[in-house]
C-alpha cells in the first residue's frame, strides 16, 4: 500500500513522513521506522505497530482503535489529546512523552516505561499499569507518586448503580 508517496508495510522506513490526517487501516507496520513522522489527526485502525520506532513523532489528536504498539519506542512523542482507547501499549517506551489530555481509557500499559511522561489531564480509567515505570511522570496533581497511584485510579473508576 502507498500513502502520500510512502510505501506502507512492515519494517518500512517512514522517518519524517507526513501522514497527518490520513486513515491507516488494517495495516502491518510491525517494526517500521516512523521516527519524527507527523501523524497528527490521523486515524489508525487495526494497525500492527508492535516494535515500531515512533520516537519524537507528532501524534497530536490521532485516533488509535484496536491498534497494537506493544514494545514500540515512543520516547519524546507528542500524543497530546490523542485517543488511545483500549490500545495495547504494553512494554512500550513512552519516556518523556507528552500525553496531556490523552484518552487512555482501558489501554494496556503493563510494563510500559512512562518515566518523565506528562499525563496531566489524561484519562486513565481502567488502564492496566501493572509493572509500569512512572518515576518522574507528571500527573493531574503534579508529579505522580507511585504510592498514591492506586487512589488516583480508584477515583476515576466508573460508578455502578447510579
Amino acid at each position: 500500500m502507498e500513502i502520500n508517496g510512502y510505501k506502507v508495510e512492515a519494517g518500512a522506513d517512514l522517518r519524517g513522513a507526513d501522514l497527518s490526517g490520513f486513515y491507516l487501516g488494517d495495516t502491518n507496520l510491525r517494526g517500521a521506522n516512523l521516527e519524527g513522522a507527523d501523524l497528527s489527526g490521523a486515524t489508525v485502525v487495526y494497525v500492527n505497530l508492535n516494535g515500531a520506532n515512533l520516537r519524537g513523532a507528532n501524534l497530536k489528536r490521532a485516533t488509535f482503535a484496536e491498534a497494537h504498539l506493544r514494545g514500540a519506542d515512543l520516547r519524546g512523542a507528542d500524543l497530546e489529546n490523542a485517543f488511545l482507547l483500549g490500545t495495547d501499549l504494553s512494554q512500550a517506551n513512552l519516556e518523556g512523552a507528552n500525553l496531556k489530555g490523552a484518552d487512555l481509557q482501558g489501554a494496556d500499559l503493563e510494563r510500559a516505561n512512562l518515566k518523565k511522561a506528562d499525563l496531566r489531564g489524561a484519562n486513565l480509567k481502567g488502564a492496566v499499569l501493572k509493572g509500569a515505570n512512572l518515576r518522574g511522570a507528571i500527573g493531574p496533581f503534579g508529579e505522580v507518586s507511585i504510592r498514591y497511584l492506586p487512589a488516583l485510579l480508584l477515583r476515576n473508576r466508573p460508578q455502578h448503580g447510579r
